[in-house]
């Protein structure tokens, strides 16, 4: 491939993926997946905003984009806490920056059995996974509405959104419920210019499952899953900056992207 060839593929890819200019904010990027979304954002050329309560790890987050030729930085917030997500929308324009890509990628999880499920585990799970998300989605669309300029909203689901899965009952049903207000979202503010998508990935290792992930449990996953192996955090980049970019997913919102190995495309 001649010279001329590849740099024309670099300025295509650059153009339809691009993110120079747009300012992202992902919360959760203190996990494990959350991290990847923040790097690949950065990489693709967004001043992106890692958010969370681990300063280390938020502040590792930010080395690394650095390293990379990004731009990052790390604020401190709870996923649940509007007030603080409120902080950091202020904290963002008194920069000059308005927010344009938001990530909702803050979760937790529980192994509990369903009929030992107490109240107050259901409603942390509840809080994290679709309240706080909920809160977010109104602190920075509302200022994406308020622009009227057009932005992208990115939530994470589950594959166990769609499929019952065993031993993740409160996990499932908030993630079910988190695509439920995607799809509204998305049909609500598509005249607006804002899409609004959900990404699922399929079994990645990570803080939130490991203690659901034990030996028997693997090897069911691996038997379920055609690619027979776990996802690596990189292998969610390419859906993430489909979604994120405004040419490239420019026709895309109330969709859900599944990223799983195959595990939903079995049945036996």
């Amino acid at each position: 491939m001649s010279e001329s060839t590849t740099t024309g593929s670099s300025a295509y890819l650059r153009n339809l993926f691009g993110l120079d200019g747009l300012t992202a904010v992902v919360i959760g990027a203190t996990g494990t997946l959350g991290s990847a979304f923040a790097e690949a954002l950065a990489q693709a050329g967004a001043y992106t905003f890692v958010v969370g309560r681990n300063r280390e790890h938020g502040d590792a987050c930010v080395a690394r984009i650095k390293q990379l030729g990004g731009q990052a930085e790390f604020f401190a917030a709870d996923a649940t806490s509007r007030p603080e997500l409120e902080a950091l929308l202020q904290h963002l324009t008194s920069q000059g920056r308005n927010p344009d890509i938001l990530i909702n990628g803050a979760g937790i999880n529980s192994p509990t059995p369903f009929l030992d499920i107490p109240d107050d585990e259901w409603d942390r799970i509840f809080n994290v996974n679709l309240t706080g998300l909920r809160r977010a989605c109104q602190v920075f669309g509302k200022a994406m509405v308020e622009r009227k300029v057009a932005g992208s909203i990115i939530n994470i689901a589950s594959v166990s959104a769609e499929i019952p899965l065993s031993r993740v009952f409160t996990y499932s049903a908030s993630k079910a419920a988190v695509l439920s207000l995607t799809k509204n979202l998305a049909r609500e503010w598509a005249p607006l210019g804002i899409r609004v998508n959900a990404l699922s990935p399929g079994f990645f290792p990570a803080e939130q499952n490991r203690k659901v992930l034990t030996p028997d449990r693997v090897a069911k996953v691996m038997s379920h899953t055609p690619m027979a192996r776990f996802g690596s955090p990189e292998e969610l980049a390419g859906a993430i900056l489909l979604m994120a970019a405004p040419r490239a997913g420019s026709f895309l919102t109330g969709a859900n992207i599944l990223v799983d190995g195959g595990f939903t495309a079995t049945t036996i």
